[in-house]
Parts: C-alpha cells; sequence; structure tokens
C-alpha cells in the first residue's frame, strides 16, 4: 500500500529530471524552461520549494547532487552545449541574502560541441569527480583540485563512444579490487552500430580509462542506465533502460587461485540475468535502492514498477506504482523473455540456474537436491500448485547403543530390525523393565 503526493513544479514546460540528494532529504528538478528547482522536505512530510533559478540557455537535460561531504553542490547540463556547477552558499552577496541560503554558479564547462546529454558526480572514495557525456560521442572527466575551490575544474581524461551519447552511470563499487568504472549509453536509432552500452575502466599502469566491453545484446537506444550498489558482490550489475528493462551481470575474470586481481585489465564474464517488458512502452528511468536489491523503473505506461530477485535469483515484479494514485489493473508483472541462465519472471516454468535445482510449476527433481545433511527446501511460490515438496527427507539415523537390561526371550517382545521400529520399542522396553523391578522390590 502506497499514497502518491502531487506536487506543483509550477515548471512552465516539460521537466526532464528528478535527483534526490544523497538522504533523500532535498530535491532537484530541471525542465525545458531553462530552469533548475531545489525543494526541500519539511517536518510535515511536504515538499517546499527554496530556490529556484535559470541556469542554462537552452532546455536543461540532467541535474546531479554531489556527495555532501563536499557540500551543498548541484551539477547541471543543458543543450546549450555547457554544463555548470552550483553551489549553495549563505551570505557572499547582498545584504539581503547575507543570512539566506542561495546558490551560486562556481564554474561553466564548455568543451563539448554538442548538446551535453548528461552530468554524473563520482563516487566519494575517487574524490569530487565529474563525468560529462555530450551527443558528440565524447565522455569527459573534470575533477576539482580544491574542494574549497569549486571554480578550478581540470579535465583529465576524454573518452571517445563513437556514438551519441545519452546516459552515464558510475560503478559506485569502494572495493579497493574493483577498478573506477562507467558505463555510457547511446540513443542511436541505427541497427547497424552494434551494441548501445559501453563499459570503460581505469587501468593503473597506463593511468587511463580504456573501454573493457562492449554489450552486443542492447542494440536499441538506451535511455538510461544504473550500476547497483555493490556490498560484498562479487560481480556487478548493469540495468538498462531501452524498449524494455534489462539487467546485465559483469563478472571479472580472475586468475586461478588469486581472488583479487583479475587476469587482465577489462576482462570480463557477461551475463544477462532478467529482461522485463511489463511496461509494454518505452522505458525512460532506472535506479535501484540503496542495498542493490530493488530495481525500480518507469515508463510511457505512467507506472513504476519494482523488480526483485528471489531465493533462486529469479526476478519478479513485486509492485506497481502509479502516479495518479488509482489502482493498476491485474498484477502488473508483464512477461519477461527467458534467458539461458536466468529465469523467467512472468510465473512461469523456471529456466535453471546454475547451482540451485530445477523448479517447474510444483515439482523438484529431488536428485539434484543434496542430501548429505539436513536440507529444506522452501515451498513453490506457485500458490495454485497441487502439491509441493516441503523437505527433503533426512538420513537414518544411526543404530542406538544396547539395552541396558535383557529382554525376555518371547516372541512378543523381540525388537524389530527397523531403526524406527527400534526407537520406538526401546523406549517402550524401558518403560516395561522399570515397571518390572519395581514390582520385584
Amino acid at each position: 500500500m502506497y499514497v502518491a503526493h502531487r506536487v506543483s513544479a509550477d515548471h512552465k514546460d516539460l521537466i526532464h529530471d528528478v535527483a534526490y540528494d544523497f538522504h533523500g532529504q532535498r530535491l532537484a528538478t530541471c525542465s525545458s524552461d531553462q530552469s533548475v528547482k531545489v525543494w526541500d522536505r519539511n517536518e510535515n512530510s511536504e515538499w517546499i520549494c527554496t530556490a529556484s533559478w535559470k541556469t542554462h540557455c537552452g532546455s536543461v537535460w540532467r541535474v546531479t547532487w554531489a556527495h555532501p561531504e563536499f557540500g551543498q553542490v548541484l551539477a547541471s547540463c543543458s543543450s546549450d552545449r555547457t554544463a555548470a556547477i552550483w553551489e549553495e552558499v549563505v551570505g557572499e552577496s547582498t545584504d539581503r541574502q547575507r543570512t539566506q541560503s542561495h546558490w551560486v554558479k562556481r564554474t561553466t564547462l564548455v568543451d563539448s560541441r554538442t548538446s551535453v546529454t548528461d552530468v554524473r558526480f563520482g563516487p566519494k572514495h575517487l574524490g569530487l569527480v565529474l563525468a560529462a557525456c555530450s551527443a558528440d560521442g565524447v565522455i569527459r572527466l573534470y575533477e576539482a583540485p580544491d574542494i574549497m575551490e569549486l571554480s578550478q575544474w581540470s579535465l583529465q581524461h576524454e573518452l571517445s563512444c563513437r556514438l551519441s551519447c545519452s546516459c552515464i552511470s558510475w560503478n559506485p563499487s569502494c572495493f579497493r579490487g574493483h577498478p573506477p568504472m562507467l558505463a555510457v549509453g547511446s540513443d542511436d536509432s541505427s541497427i547497424s552500430s552494434g551494441g548501445k552500452v559501453q563499459v570503460f575502466e581505469y587501468n593503473e599502469n597506463t593511468r587511463k580509462y580504456g573501454r573493457v566491453e562492449t554489450l552486443l545484446m542492447v542494440p536499441e537506444p538506451v535511455h538510461d542506465l544504473a550500476f547497483a550498489p555493490n556490498l560484498g558482490r562479487s560481480c556487478h550489475l548493469l540495468a538498462i533502460a531501452s524498449r524494455d528493462v534489462r539487467i546485465i551481470q559483469l563478472k571479472p575474470l580472475r586468475r586461478e587461485g588469486v581472488l583479487s586481481q583479475p587476469v587482465s585489465p577489462g576482462r570480463f564474464e557477461t551475463q544477462q540475468l532478467a529482461q522485463f517488458d511489463g511496461h509494454g512502452a518505452q522505458v525512460w528511468r532506472v535506479a535501484w535502492n540503496a542495498t542493490g536489491t530493488v530495481l525500480a523503473s518507469s515508463g510511457d505506461d505512467g507506472c513504476v514498477r519494482l523488480w526483485k530477485a528471489n531465493y533462486l535469483g529469479n526476478w519478479k515484479c513485486v509492485g506497481v506504482l502509479k502516479g495518479d494514485g488509482s489502482p493498476v489493473q491485474g498484477d502488473g508483472a508483464g512477461s519477461a523473455q527467458t534467458v539461458p541462465g536466468c529465469a523467467n519472471t512472468s510465473g512461469g516454468p523456471i529456466t535453471p540456474i546454475s547451482g540451485f535445482p530445477i523448479l517447474n510449476g510444483n515439482h523438484a527433481i529431488r536428485n539434484r537436491l543434496p542430501c548429505t545433511s539436513p536440507y529444506f527446501l522452501p515451498p513453490d511460490d506457485n500458490l495454485r500448485s497441487a502439491s509441493r515438496v516441503n523437505a527433503v527427507p533426512l538420513p537414518v539415523p544411526h543404530p542406538l547403543p544396547p539395552l541396558p537390561h535383557p529382554l525376555p526371550h518371547s516372541a512378543g517382545n523381540r525388537i524389530p530390525s527397523h531403526p524406527e521400529h527400534r526407537i520406538t520399542r526401546r523406549m517402550s522396553s524401558n518403560i516395561i523393565w522399570s515397571s518390572h523391578d519395581s514390582a520385584n522390590q
């Protein structure tokens, strides 16, 4: 159950992007009216517009927050071929604003020759770095040498994608075995151009970023992509929004017996874990939760859909949110394409996943389950199944030690050879002999 709250943004044109800050208490919106607005959440959970100003001379495509460790810093990009850095300060201007907070432009990045389509601040452990991609197919990485002087930004790297860039995402993993990595998507509609998602990784030897993967399984134009937060996961998960939603796994190949060093920079084993077409239309945004276990996607159907993997690694739709608060007809899960090595999310037969038994509707192949120790299989997710697999039988118990008292040599008191019968008979025999001893006394 959820409640939809409508916020009147008062933008005079189409809103292109909405971005939360690190704590989720502030909100920034940008629009084709060339402005950016900042919203603060009050004690009554109401969003109040605290700042609004004109940022560019064209439509503002994206806005993003820096980590709060570097202060209240925003970055925006526009069709006017520029990206801008904004900082919230108190005072520093007229007497009227001396006790009020307001936003000041620190610098304008003008290296692009075409529209700047996306900007993203890097993870905190990399410092204050900014990645900007543009329609000319170039990714530019900037760095602020002094976080106390945000008017000075230096261009560190230029990466060529050979395709027009539409979106970019940093890998947030801070594990020292994972070098800095980012992915870029292209909205090029040409099918002959190949894969629309490229992955770049930093090489410590050359001190440069190099292209390590091109995902050929994504031939459609890409509108958004997002790396999942990595909390101890040995692989990377990348969500892609295009005609549908896809989840790609990138697993680094490592030397045999060495877990911390890859075979060579940029060698990955890529696998498509899931593909959802539940929106039935173009998908424009994807976002992960803080732990990287739930994926949210939004599309032209006017709904936000939540996707989550179960204990077998099968991704399913766990919720459908509609902006106007009206109920959604059906389960809203849609259908999913079965991919080798991953599961179907439509509720039909589940394809095998490496290391797990096959579950097809309401039964399991028991001879594939380990029986060397007690192992219980959770019930099937299908509530309409005629039967369920509750547990694998436990091993037969070991024989018990001999009885402390001899039994009478009569046919009625013979102990059966079956272990279960033996346990039951011994309990009754002990009771009989105990009463017999007391009677003799």
